[in-house]
């Protein structure tokens, strides 16, 4: 089975830390993805604002409301092709490392980036100039994660440095930590190309399984069209993707994986897991866990 939550930003507009969330304790959901400069407003959480009491309320407020953060987001830009800006970036992500090991979080998660100041997409972003930049953002995150004791989660996208399964595979040879892990977004790795082909589409879930199962520990789900090359999100099966391989990988590798929904919304929560898991039924495997 997948456990659901949602992304504390798509519950509610900006509102100080106990009036958004108690809006998310409405919802009766337990693990949520949290970006709190999308959602808080009485606090400061930009770098250097961390202390010990800030992170203690945050972690108290989410006690009380039995809510706990499966994702706690701090989405940068790696990729930044100012070196001054890209550092800035990193420091933020690290400043962040603290927070999520005061408050529970699972782990801080972020996407990859683009080779371009305003996250356009542009083809410096697959080269080799561009990956080593990342990866040396990483290797930055890397060493303070790793004396913390908190995971770095990191989200493929098809037009982001790390496009491809065989490419993150490639990233977390070389970043070798076992405090890196993947949050997997099945929709964001499928390219306009694939968005006619359900076939092509469930090979691309094998291969990513295949060369990186081990480390997905979360999920984002959602559904998308494609207005050109344009990705434009939907609910889950108002879009093109095909669950089918999805499901029978997760119900294979993944019992009680967390699965975050991304642009839902209050109203729409429960039709949105109910669609969820009549997929996840239709497809699962069902066999003894062990015997695979």
């Amino acid at each position: 089975m997948i456990q659901f939550g949602m992304r504390v930003h798509d519950i509610c507009p900006k509102g100080s830390v106990s009036e958004v969330l108690d809006e998310v304790q409405k919802l009766k959901i337990r693990y949520i993805h949290l970006a709190m400069n999308k959602s808080f407003s009485d606090v400061d959480t930009t770098v250097g604002h961390y202390n010990a009491g800030l992170g203690d309320f945050i972690a108290s407020e989410l006690e009380k409301r039995s809510l706990h953060v499966s994702i706690l987001g701090c989405y940068i830009n790696p990729a930044h092709p100012d070196e001054a800006t890209r550092l800035r970036e990193v420091q933020r992500f690290i400043e962040h490392l603290k927070y999520a090991k005061r408050i529970g979080a699972d782990m801080v998660g972020t996407e990859t980036g683009r080779a371009d100041p305003k996250m356009r997409v542009v083809p410096e972003t697959y080269t080799e100039e561009n990956y080593a930049r990342v990866l040396d953002s990483f290797k930055r995150i890397r060493d303070a994660a790793e004396k913390l004791g908190v995971m770095v989660g990191v989200e493929g996208v098809y037009n982001h440095t790390l496009h491809t399964p065989e490419r993150m595979r490639r990233f977390l040879d070389d970043i070798d930590s076992v405090n890196f892990d993947v949050i997997f977004d099945a929709v964001n790795l499928v390219t306009p190309e694939l968005a006619k082909d359900p076939e092509g589409q469930n090979a691309l879930m094998r291969k990513a399984f295949q060369l990186y199962g081990d480390r997905i520990t979360t999920l984002h789900l959602k559904d998308c069209v494609f207005e050109g090359a344009e990705q434009k999100y939907r609910h889950p099966g108002e879009g093109i993707f095909c669950y089918e391989e999805l499901m029978r990988q997760v119900s294979m590798w993944k019992p009680y994986i967390i699965g975050t929904l991304e642009n839902s919304s209050p109203e729409r929560y429960a039709e949105d897991c109910a669609y969820l898991e009549r997929q996840y039924e239709r497809y699962a495997v069902r066999e003894e866990a062990g015997k695979r």
